[in-house]
């Protein structure tokens, strides 16, 4: 939200610069999030003075050019030549001096600098409008009334003031704040509490409304169909407008917070929004068949067309503003309507000023998009106490600069009225609340300046009736903290001492998991990405996950427009991305949730689940003098790293059923791929994504992905205790063997039967080579070259020892897989 220092200034006295209003804002709640300087005229004329000219004569060197003396007020009177027809000696003129930056009307700025114009010296420049951006003329210099005085400042002398504008980041809770008044209201409050001084706050009256009135009224029927929708509508008629351009100073207030202005009865309008906070709408009055208003809403589809000429379809729950035949004017608290908007041929306009439901409004907002200054007011919740006094103050700004009067009686249908709330104050919940005794003077003295009428008061406490502008403050709590806010967060002592307590976090402790391996991932060249929860529903059509998507209204970015059920996806846009970028070799690696949503007992429930996904494509090795050819990823790259992941958290992927994936009508994701579980929970899915779905993305090359289930992964080490032992004292021995088997035996199997004869005596079991060949191992068949380590904790093993059990380990292959030992 833009405020604007000077229009603040309407309100309140401020006798502190604009930096110390700045940080006193903030210091209440308001942030200053940013600070810009608004000038009607670019550059503020800085620079610019008035001067006389003492001489004029022609140019020895140029029959077009004058070569005049002209006094700014100083000891010296200044050489300038000058260009201008009109230029004569005794005029008072606009002098730009040495070093003036000038912004002119077309073109790039430039500075004034001394020089040589055909052999004369120059030490200055006489200004023309178009020069110094004052308006577009050309035909000579700006010649001045006789009485300017002489070295005053031009933008002094035209009354040309520049303005410091706000960023505000206001919270949502902060609706008094929407507005300049609000603003004002509060920084009076603050420089009187904190600063002992008297501001005189002020709100502009409304007490001359009854004298815009007209004799003879026009008629108006306002009827509230949807009363959920709309609390209170109030309105008037008024004929006899003339609608044409703003005066100047209404337009600069507008500018100045980043507003175009259009006419003078929309800025008006849009004037008192940002001054009350209470958004009005004006129509046409000609355009509203059968003078007649009603408040509802319209049947699912209907048609509207809106300001922006855009046609849109109604829902069945968009609050409008209709004419006595139902067709729609306005969507209520939103935009107004194509054809019922004032234009220069309107003479008589019906003046809105409503309050409407904030989630409503809210909802319909972003339903068609439109994010507009009055919508954000009423999703904040408007002061429904004010709609008469800002249609009020509206009425007879337009009565002023439009010359309109009130044509007919003022329309307020308000049913059900609401009270100020009332609220019972502590001062002992102060002091606990707060760590500070504040004497109960001054709480007094910061609820009256809150406009908080004291109805009752004792030693223990007061009574307060709390505006109904400050839609929050309902509790005593809320209370307090208005008085904290007053009483300056900076005036609360920092406490002397720390206090602190044990805490024991519940094992595993999640977030040292996630970075124990991420660690261990980027030591082996991942790179870590976080992408968004959001993603496009159109990836998923057609597919077994349509029917399980969380659906979002998200605004800023209406492809996105569900919850990720799957991490896929982030993965392949990041590697389009890079792809696109000639950086095609990634390894990467994203720690993210997956949402999907199902019916259970009838019932819409919804699934948040963990997931650590790793990507592989391109080459896993890079070309290099030591390796000659670059090295492609492949299955087994993404196995091990995956296998790599569980060992780093204490789990033996050999404890795990593996079961393959193959392409089939049900795997829509895998081409090829594992899948390893305990019982029926999967722990990790990983292999070659279908190329289907990463040339959806056109990417060109295989890409590997593992999808590990990291919910499951902490159940799984939850029971998991750290063991220590030394480090054996008594050497290992290793042992190979070449076994002859089936082509279709996995070696898991081998090593679960070489696990079970050598039991904790084999510390390693490792698959070195597979060799294939019919002539030489058979047909069907294949040779592992297996590594067997063998160690005892307790002392030294003997050949014997080692022979022994590698007869068992062969006689257990020989009976149980039909295995040869290949010599």
């Amino acid at each position: 939200m833009k405020i604007s220092y000077n229009w603040l200034k309407e309100y309140v006295d401020i006798a502190i610069s604009p930096a110390a209003v700045s940080d006193l804002l903030t210091n209440i709640g308001l942030e200053v999030e940013g600070e810009t300087i608004f000038e009607r005229v670019r550059g503020g004329l800085r620079g610019l003075v008035i001067g006389e000219v003492l001489t004029c004569e022609r140019h020895p060197n140029a029959d077009k050019l004058s070569l005049t003396t002209v006094s700014v007020g100083g000891a010296e009177a200044l050489q300038i030549v000058c260009g201008a027809p009109n230029v004569a000696a005794g005029q008072k003129v606009v002098v730009a001096t040495e070093g003036t930056q000038l912004y002119p009307a077309d073109g790039e700025p430039f500075v004034i600098k001394k020089g040589k114009i055909r052999g004369e010296a120059s030490m200055g420049m006489i200004c023309a409008e178009d020069e110094i951006g004052m308006g577009e003329s050309h035909a000579g210099i700006i010649v001045l009334p006789a009485d300017a005085p002489v070295g005053q400042p031009y933008a002094e002398y035209v009354g040309l003031s520049s303005d410091v504008v706000w960023d505000i980041n206001l919270t949502p809770n902060r609706a008094d704040a929407t507005n300049h008044i609000g603003v004002a209201f509060d920084l009076a409050a603050a420089m009187q509490i904190q600063q002992a001084q008297k501001p005189n706050f002020r709100r502009p009256a409304v007490v001359d409304f009854g004298k815009i009135a007209k004799a003879t009224p026009l008629p108006i029927d306002v009827q509230i169909i949807d009363n959920e929708g709309c609390s209170r509508y109030t309105g008037l008629v008024m004929s006899g407008v003339k609608v044409g351009a703003a005066p100047a100073w209404l337009q600069e207030r507008l500018k100045a917070i980043g507003i175009n202005p259009t006419n003078n009865i929309v800025d008006i309008t849009n004037f008192v929004l940002h001054e009350t906070g209470q958004p009005l709408h004006a129509f046409d009055y000609a355009q509203i068949s059968g003078a007649k208003v009603q408040v509802q809403t319209l049947a699912e589809g209907t048609a509207f067309t809106t300001l922006d000429g855009t046609e849109r379809k109604l829902n069945a729950a968009d609050l409008m503003i209709c004419d006595g035949n139902g067709a729609p004017l306005c969507i209520a608290g939103v935009f107004g309507g194509k054809n019922s908007g004032v234009s220069e041929q309107t003479t008589t306009i019906f003046l809105e000023s409503a309050f409407f439901q904030p989630t409503q409004v809210r909802r319909t907002s972003l339903r068609h998009q439109l994010r507009t200054d009055a919508a954000t007011r009423f999703e904040k919740t408007t002061d429904i106490n004010q709609t008469l006094y800002a249609l009020q103050r509206a009425a007879l700004l337009i009565a002023e600069i439009a010359g309109g009067q009130v044509a007919s009686n003022i329309v307020d249908i308000y049913p059900k009225i609401v009270d100020n709330p009332t609220v019972q104050l502590s001062y002992k919940n102060i002091s606990r609340l707060l760590g500070v005794q504040i004497p109960a003077s001054e709480v007094q003295q910061i609820l009256v300046a809150l406009e908080m009428r004291i109805l009752h008061e004792n030693s223990e406490g007061v009574l307060v009736s709390v505006p109904t502008n400050k839609v929050d403050v309902s509790r005593e709590a809320d209370v307090i903290e208005e008085i904290l806010r007053i009483y300056g967060y900076n005036r609360i002592e920092s406490p002397t001492t720390v206090s602190s307590v044990l805490a024991f976090s519940t094992r595993p402790n999640s977030p040292k998991v996630k970075n124990l391996v991420a660690d261990a991932l980027s030591a082996r060249g991942f790179a870590e990405m976080m992408a968004t929860s959001m993603t496009k529903s159109s990836y998923f059509a057609n597919t077994a996950l349509a029917e399980k998507l969380v659906f979002v209204n998200n605004t800023s970015n209406q492809h996105l427009d569900v919850m990720r059920p799957t991490m896929i996806y982030s993965g392949l846009e990041a590697i389009a991305h890079n792809q696109n970028r000639q950086n095609p070799s990634l390894k990467l690696y994203e720690f993210g949730k997956t949402y999907a949503q199902f019916s259970q007992n009838e019932q819409l429930q919804y699934q948040e689940e963990q997931h650590l996904s790793v990507f592989m494509t391109g080459d896993f090795a890079p070309q290099s003098w030591l390796q000659t050819q670059a090295a492609p990823t492949n299955f087994y790259h993404l196995k091990n790293t995956t296998e790599f992941i569980l060992q780093r958290l204490g789990l033996n992927p050999q404890d795990l059923q593996a079961h393959i994936i193959a392409q089939g009508d049900e795997n829509t994701t895998f081409a090829y791929g594992l899948s390893l579980q305990r019982g029926k929970q999967i722990v990790a899915q990983f292999g070659r994504l279908q190329p289907a779905l990463s040339q959806a993305l056109s990417i060109r090359q295989a890409v590997f992905f593992a999808d590990i289930h990291w919910d499951t992964v902490l159940k799984m080490i939850e029971k998991n205790k750290i063991q220590y032992q030394p480090l054996p004292k008594y050497p290992a021995v290793r042992r190979d063997l070449a076994i002859v088997l089936d082509s279709h035996t996995p070696f898991a199997k081998v090593a679960e039967i070489a696990q079970k004869q050598a039991k904790k005596l084999l510390k390693d079991i490792s698959l070195f080579d597979v060799f294939e060949d019919k002539e030489k191992v058979g047909e069907g068949k294949k040779s592992y070259a297996v590594s067997f380590l063998f160690q005892d904790n307790e002392k030294t093993l003997r050949d014997q020892d080692i022979e022994k059990i590698i007869n068992d380990i062969i006689n257990a292959l020989d009976k149980q897989l039909q295995a040869n030992i290949r010599k």
